[in-house]
């Protein structure tokens, strides 16, 4: 820990690791990691935690099925989460999974202690409609045709006694600090949707199962016929990661509150009501930001097996590679908006804006680069990246994309209009500085591909140094 260095924490959400690995996990960690690369490139302590939430019945039943016990199933599908990310370049510093006990257990365990010390766990008997894809009780009223709608599952109806964490208690006091920004909504939109939630009132929500019904999970401090259920468990990943509830404790105190949890929509209601709640209850600082992005759709409808649109984002990444993957993730998929993703929309992304954009720029002026200057023209220690960098922090990512490709529009507008290969022959003074002023613009474009892309970043940024162009294109055409 660097005590004169600012920190910055982000977060992705842990997921079910009983899942197939999706676009959406891509997506999610993509933008994840540029955030995370964008405050290295600032020089700041950054830490960033993915992970998998372990214990559910899904998992168990998916560990059954596959004749494995859970905590085999869980250490395999982790190891294929973590494969993704490498193929995807995502750089994780840690990644937490529930089921490990000894960094895990101690911080969700301790947080809720301090809960129930705060006097905000009810034990009582409930009937109810519960959905196993979302690891919750619902309402009539949130069911549509009898189903949950974001899992299209009927609901199963128990009779259970569990421990009730007491959210009601807590609805005016989230509401006020969303409103003042304590605890941030991007974007205003999913801040108000959160708001109209809340002014209907949070219901008091269940935090255990009986063992009976489950027996993968946290035991409940001295309850042990109690297990605890999702939201004490999983959503103390966040804290547990950096040593909470541990005798070093020292991340936790210099990471904690997390600067951005960042999300898909459909789990904000989980984000932003309990989650603040809990650690309120617990005595603990609220996270900075939420930063909720929106769905990727195929074709103009959830991505499906039955419909057949489903697009393996492992599969893009071995034809077209990672950065081309990151490239359409992070410029054609509208941060904060469900976002279009098919492969003819992703062909025609590659050929407009890397083969035949960056990749054509590139070569042609290292072309001339190598052709008429002895070597790199000196390159700027400084550069001011002010504009450029706003984005980021609206967290805009998108959009930050779209200038880096305007700058790249300019500077081939700018090989057409002046034409250097012509004027070097007449006045090779001038041709020469020219060239080197394209060279060190084409740099400026390589420096502010770090975090989009950051093997392209560091490729482009060597052959400009080199002064070669390069032996083949930076990105091949693929029709």
């Amino acid at each position: 820990m660097n005590q004169n260095k600012k920190s910055f924490y982000i977060t992705t959400p842990i997921y079910y690791p009983n899942a197939s690995l999706h676009m959406g996990h891509a997506y999610t960690n993509v933008l994840a990691d540029i955030l995370a690369r964008y405050h290295r490139l600032k020089n700041e302590d950054t830490f960033f935690l993915s992970g998998t939430d372990d214990h559910s019945i899904q998992v168990a039943k998916a560990a059954e099925k596959a004749g494995m016990s859970p905590r085999d199933f869980v250490q395999e599908k982790g190891a294929e989460f973590r494969n993704l990310y490498s193929k995807l370049g995502v750089v994780v510093d840690d990644f937490i999974q529930t089921s490990d006990e000894q960094m895990h257990w101690p911080g969700a365990i301790l947080l809720w202690q301090k809960i129930a010390e705060n006097n905000d766990f009810e034990k009582k008997k409930y009937v109810g409609l519960y959905c196993i894809g979302c690891e919750m009780f619902k309402k009539e009223e949130e069911l549509v045709d009898g189903k949950c709608p974001l899992h299209d599952l009927v609901p199963q109806k128990l009779e259970e006694e569990n421990y009730f964490f007491k959210l009601s208690k807590y609805s005016k006091i989230v509401k006020e600090k969303i409103e003042s920004n304590e605890l941030h909504i991007v974007p205003d939109t999913r801040k108000k949707e959160i708001l109209s939630f809340i002014e209907q009132g949070l219901e008091d929500v269940s935090f255990s199962r009986p063992k009976k019904s489950i027996t993968w999970g946290i035991p409940v401090p001295g309850d042990p016929d109690q297990v605890m259920y999702v939201w004490c468990d999983a959503l103390a990943n966040y804290i547990s990661a950096l040593g909470y509830g541990q005798k070093d404790d020292t991340k936790f105190k210099e990471f904690w509150p997390a600067d951005v949890h960042i999300m898909a929509k459909d789990i904000l209601r989980f984000h932003a009501a309990i989650w603040p709640a809990m650690l309120i209850s617990a005595g603990l600082p609220l996270p900075k930001n939420i930063v909720v992005h929106g769905m990727i759709i195929s074709g103009g409808r959830k991505m499906s097996k039955t419909i057949g649109n489903v697009i393996n984002p492992l599969e893009v990444v071995e034809e077209y590679g990672t950065e081309a993957l990151r490239y359409f993730l992070a410029r054609e998929i509208s941060t904060f908006e469900d976002g279009d993703f098919t492969m003819e929309r992703f062909k025609d992304a590659y050929n407009s804006g890397l083969a035949n954009g960056l990749g054509n720029l590139s070569s042609r002026i290292l072309t001339l680069s190598e052709k008429y200057l002895e070597k790199c023209p000196e390159i700027p220690e400084v550069s001011d990246f002010t504009e450029y960098f706003k984005f980021f922090e609206k967290f805009e990512i998108n959009k930050a994309v779209d200038y880096v490709w305007a700058e790249i529009g300019e500077l081939d507008k700018s090989i057409q209009e002046t034409e250097p290969f012509k004027v070097i022959k007449v006045d090779p003074e001038k041709g020469r500085a020219l060239i080197s002023e394209m060279v060190l613009k084409l740099y400026r474009i390589a420096r502010m591909l770090n975090p989009i892309m950051p093997e392209t970043n560091t490729k482009l940024k060597q052959l400009i140094k080199d002064n070669k162009k390069p032996e083949s294109p930076l990105f091949l055409r693929k029709d």
